[in-house]
């Protein structure tokens, strides 16, 4: 484990030509963390939380929008790109992990992408790094004590039942531990140092499949508790929060839902939360829904004239848009030894246990995209492949950008294969806007299976989107 971790850079909003920004730093006990200089604004620390031998610490300050200011602290300068007023470049990045042994891999291995992508800043600076889910994958935990074996494993615990305390200090250690292991890489927090981070969770963040697992293993005591220290966690190294605080940019105060927005000069980012509320038969519970139209609400009326408005980029952690996913459920059902893979569809906005919803996700979409002045943009991770796909609507095609993942390995190109092959079937669940899934420029198939980062860009008034690819390079720009 890392000594010191950090400093990882979070945006928090924008006003009045500043950003609101904070910074996460971790040292061993007894080292006093030093003073942060903020452009010659001196700003301390304070403490969130200590856990074994080491202390997390946050300092929240402000920047000026202007491309060539940064932050100083410990001796080292972090040069910071912070206009966001004229041509804009951001990351989008997913899936930074796998399910087994992550942290034995070879880091230059492991971190290819990453480094790849650090080399593209430093050549031409990014303003804003994205993350869409799976940022850790925390299913090694379930191996960490012997009543998460069970769990996992779908069995009953002893009569005599589980001290949750102790359940939760191992989870607690175990959580700390892997953030620091994987956030403390240099590959990874030599971004996050430099460039302002915005992130959702996914399943893999608490484990594999989590909210669409039966109910009563979510309802457990081992499920309760394995949520409460993974959200936990979540908001102190993806928020850069304390557990019993959260970020002003989060709509639900009561923060059953952990779904965000943040305005900047013409452009609206917005993560709606769809896991904390998840279960099999719905994506987002009451908090979620509410959370997510206080956003739509927010902008409509920016765009009417309130002082907002532009191009929204909405982070879906799961495709927004896919292939039509209800024959392969059914199959499923056909034999005992593909319902294990049930969980994984259950995952999905197009199972047949969603569709309602889906339809009203999409129908809210469509229609905040048809008004010109808010144009919608899709950004996901989640399925290890890189895509591209559109939803008709009368006044532009609204795009969806799938990236995934970052470090995750490629999965088989059959896989991808067999994936593209139901997408030709097409999926329409709101008539008249169909769903199109085309691939990415240059690539045969509707599914790449390398391991990809994406870019956005903002030239002037113009949009366009441009996948790195392992093995293939960089694509041609798509016009969004």
């Amino acid at each position: 484990m890392t000594d010191t971790v950090g400093p990882l850079l979070y945006l928090r909003g924008a006003s009045e030509e500043r950003i609101s920004l904070a910074a996460l730093l971790v040292l061993p006990d007894g080292h006093e963390p030093p003073l942060l200089d903020a452009e010659g604004e001196a700003i301390a620390a304070t403490r969130l939380l200590t856990r074994l031998g080491k202390t997390a610490w946050r300092y929240d300050f402000t920047l000026p929008m202007r491309r060539d200011t940064g932050y100083s602290l410990g001796g080292t300068h972090y040069p910071v790109n912070a206009d966001f007023h004229g041509d804009l470049r951001i990351a989008f990045v997913s899936c930074n992990g796998q399910e087994e042994d992550d942290r034995e891999r070879p880091l230059d291995e492991r971190n290819a992408m990453w480094r790849r992508l650090r080399i593209e800043h430093e050549d031409r600076p990014f303003q804003l790094l994205l993350q869409g889910g799976d940022q850790i994958y925390a299913d090694e935990l379930l191996k960490s004590h012997p009543a998460l074996k069970r769990w996992a494993r779908g069995k009953r615990p002893p009569k005599a039942g589980t001290p949750q305390a102790d359940l939760a200090e191992t989870l607690h250690d175990g959580f700390f531990g892997l953030y620091l292991d994987i956030l403390g890489q240099p590959a990874i927090s030599g971004m996050m140092a430099r460039v302002p981070s915005l992130a959702m969770w996914d399943d893999h963040d608490i484990c594999d499949g989590w909210g669409s697992l039966r109910p009563a293993k979510l309802d457990s005591p081992e499920g309760k508790t394995l949520f409460a220290v993974a959200r936990e966690y979540f908001l102190l190294f993806q928020y850069g929060a304390r557990p019993d605080e959260l970020p002003g940019f989060c709509p639900d105060r009561s923060g059953a839902s952990l779904g965000w927005h943040v305005a900047l000069p013409g452009l609206q980012v917005i993560a709606p939360d769809l896991r904390s509320e998840r279960r099999p038969n719905r994506v987002m519970g009451p908090a979620g829904w509410k959370s997510f139209e206080t956003m739509l609400e927010t902008i409509r009326s920016g765009a009417d004239g309130k002082g907002g408005g532009g191009r929204v980029l909405l982070l879906s952690s799961v495709p927004a848009l896919g292939p039509r996913l209800s024959w392969v459920e059914a199959l499923m059902h056909l034999t005992p030894r593909l319902e294990k893979y049930e969980d994984d569809l259950r995952d999905q906005w197009q199972s047949r246990a969603h569709r309602e919803e889906w339809k009203n996700f999409l129908e809210r979409l469509a229609a905040l995209h048809a008004n010109p002045a808010t144009p919608v943009t899709c950004l996901s991770g989640e399925i290890h492949l890189a895509t591209h796909g559109t939803l008709d609507v009368p006044t532009k095609p609204l795009h969806q950008l799938v990236a995934s993942g970052i470090s995750h390995p490629a999965p088989p190109k059959g896989y991808a294969i067999g994936l593209g092959l139901l997408a030709r079937f097409g999926s329409s669940p709101l008539p008249g806007h169909p769903i199109r899934l085309q691939g990415l420029p240059g690539q045969s198939g509707t599914y790449t299976a390398e391991r990809n980062y994406l870019v956005l860009e903002r030239r002037g008034a113009d949009w366009t989107a441009s996948w790195e690819l392992e093995q293939s390079g960089r694509t041609s720009e798509v016009e969004i």
